[in-house]
C-alpha cells in the first residue's frame, strides 16, 4: 500500500490551484485584446469556446485514463504544460493563432489534471469528508486569484499582454516541482469485467441525474454570471477597465471560498441541505443582477456577483461531496470529471445571456435565470424530503445517499448474535 505523508494532499491541491490560475487568468484579458489588438465579438466568442473545445475532450478522457493507470501518470504531465500554455501567450501577444493556441492547450490541461486531482486528493485523504472542500478550495483559490491578479496588472503594469501571465509561469513551475514528490496511488485498471461497464454504475443512476447533475451547471454558471456578463452588462465598452473586472471578481471568488467551510460542514451533515441553499443564493443573486442591469447599477452588480459567489462555493463543494459519496475507488476519476463536465456547462450562460436578451431584455433575462434556479432549488428540496422518508420495504431500490435501516431480528438473523 502506498505510504502517505500528512502533507500529501497539500501537494496535489498546489498543483490544482496553480492550472487553475492559468486556466481562469484569461477571463480579463479579453477586455485587453478587444482593446489592443481590436478583435471583433466573434473573435472573441471563438476565443472563450476554444478552451471549452479541449477542456471537455480532456475531461472525458482524463478520469478513466486516471482510474486505469494512476492519478499521477495522469495529473503531472499536463500539470507540466499548463506554464507551456501561458508561455505561448506571452511569445504571441498579438498573435491570433498563438493565442488561440495556447487557450487550447491550457483547456486540455485542465481537463486532463482536475478530475484525476480530485480524486487524487480524496485518496490521499484516506477517505476524509474534508477531501471534497480540499479540492474545491484548492480550484477555486487558483479560479479567483489568476484573473484578479492579472485584471490588476493589466490595468496599472507596463505591457499588458506580457505581464499578467508572468506569474503563473513562476507558479506552475512550482507547483510542478513540488508536484513530483507527491506519492502515487494504487491503480484501480485491475478490474473484474463486470467493473467495466461503460458508464461506471454511479453514472447510471437517478440518484445521481437527478441529485447531482441537475444542480451543476450553477456552479459555473453563477460565477460566469458574476465575473463576465454582469461587468458586461452594468459599464459601457468605454468605460468597461479590467479593474472592474478585477473587483468583481474578487468579490464573487472571496465569496465563494469563504463559505466552502460551511458548505463543507452542512455536506457532511444534511445531504442536498448545501444544494438547495446554494440554488437559493444563485436565485436571489440573479434577481439582484436583474434591478442592477436594469439601472445600470455597479453597486448591486457588486452585490449580485457576492450571491453568486456564495452559490459557486456551496454548489460546488456539496456537488463534489455527493459526486464522491457514490463513486467507488475504481471509478472515482470517471465519476468526478463527469461532474466537471456538467458544471463546467455553466460557462455557456454568457452565450444563454445573449440568447435570451432579445426576448426578454437584460433584466428579464436574469429573472428568468433566478426563476430557474428557484424551481430547481424546489425540486430538490422534494426530492430530498422524500428520500428522509423511513426506508422502502426490502426489494426495493435504496438511495446510495440514505443510509440503509439495519436489519430486524425478523429477517433471519438471531438477535443474540447481531452487533
Amino acid at each position: 500500500m502506498t505510504r502517505r505523508t500528512p502533507a500529501a494532499w497539500v501537494r496535489v491541491a498546489l498543483v490544482m490551484f496553480a492550472v487553475g490560475w492559468g486556466a481562469n487568468q484569461f477571463s480579463p484579458m479579453l477586455i485587453v485584446y478587444r482593446h489592443a489588438l481590436g478583435l471583433s465579438a466573434g473573435e472573441i466568442a471563438g476565443l472563450f469556446a476554444i478552451y471549452a473545445a479541449t477542456l471537455i475532450p480532456g475531461l472525458l478522457a482524463g478520469g478513466p485514463l486516471s482510474d486505469r493507470f494512476g492519478r499521477r501518470a495522469c495529473v503531472l504531465p499536463f500539470a507540466a504544460l499548463s506554464p507551456v500554455a501561458t508561455l505561448l501567450l506571452v511569445l504571441g501577444p498579438h498573435s491570433l493563432p498563438l493565442i488561440a493556441a495556447g487557450r487550447a492547450l491550457a483547456g486540455l490541461c485542465s481537463g486532463m489534471v482536475f478530475g484525476p486531482a480530485t480524486a487524487w486528493v480524496q485518496d490521499l485523504s484516506g477517505g476524509d469528508a474534508r477531501s471534497a472542500r480540499r479540492a474545491a478550495l484548492a480550484l477555486s483559490a487558483g479560479f479567483g486569484l489568476g484573473p484578479f491578479v492579472a485584471a490588476l496588472l493589466a490595468q496599472w503594469a507596463g505591457d499588458p499582454l506580457v505581464v499578467p501571465y508572468l506569474p503563473h509561469l513562476a507558479l506552475g513551475t512550482a507547483a510542478l516541482v513540488i508536484g513530483l514528490t507527491t506519492p502515487g496511488t494504487p491503480r484501480t485498471g485491475r478490474q473484474a469485467p463486470a467493473d467495466r461497464r461503460w458508464p461506471p454504475a454511479a453514472l447510471r443512476t437517478r440518484e445521481f441525474w437527478l441529485g447531482v447533475a441537475l444542480p451543476a451547471p450553477f456552479v459555473f454558471g453563477t460565477i460566469a454570471l458574476a465575473i463576465v456578463v454582469l461587468p458586461e452588462e452594468v459599464t459601457s465598452a468605454r468605460t468597461l477597465s479590467a479593474g472592474y473586472a478585477a473587483l468583481m471578481t474578487s468579490l464573487a471568488f472571496a465569496a465563494g471560498i469563504g463559505v466552502q467551510p460551511a458548505a463543507r460542514r452542512v455536506a457532511a451533515r444534511r445531504p442536498r441541505a448545501g444544494i438547495i441553499a446554494g440554488l437559493a443564493a444563485g436565485a436571489a443573486g440573479a434577481a439582484v443582477g436583474a434591478v442592477a442591469v436594469a439601472g445600470p447599477n455597479e453597486a448591486l452588480a457588486g452585490i449580485a456577483a457576492v450571491f453568486l459567489g456564495l452559490a459557486y462555493g456551496l454548489c460546488l463543494v456539496n456537488g463534489l461531496h455527493d459526486a464522491e459519496q457514490l463513486a467507488g475507488p475504481s471509478d472515482r476519476g470517471t465519476v468526478l470529471a463527469a461532474y466537471y463536465v456538467l458544471a463546467y456547462l455553466g460557462f455557456g450562460a454568457p452565450y444563454a445571456v445573449d440568447g435570451l436578451n432579445p426576448a426578454f431584455g437584460k433584466p428579464g433575462t436574469f429573472a428568468v435565470i433566478a426563476g430557474v434556479a428557484a424551481v430547481i432549488a424546489g425540486l430538490t428540496w422534494v426530492r430530498a424530503a422524500r428520500q428522509a422518508a423511513p426506508p422502502a420495504p426490502a426489494g426495493t431500490e435504496r438511495n446510495r445517499l440514505t443510509p440503509a435501516a439495519p436489519p430486524s431480528p425478523s429477517e433471519g438473523e438471531p438477535a443474540g448474535r447481531r452487533t
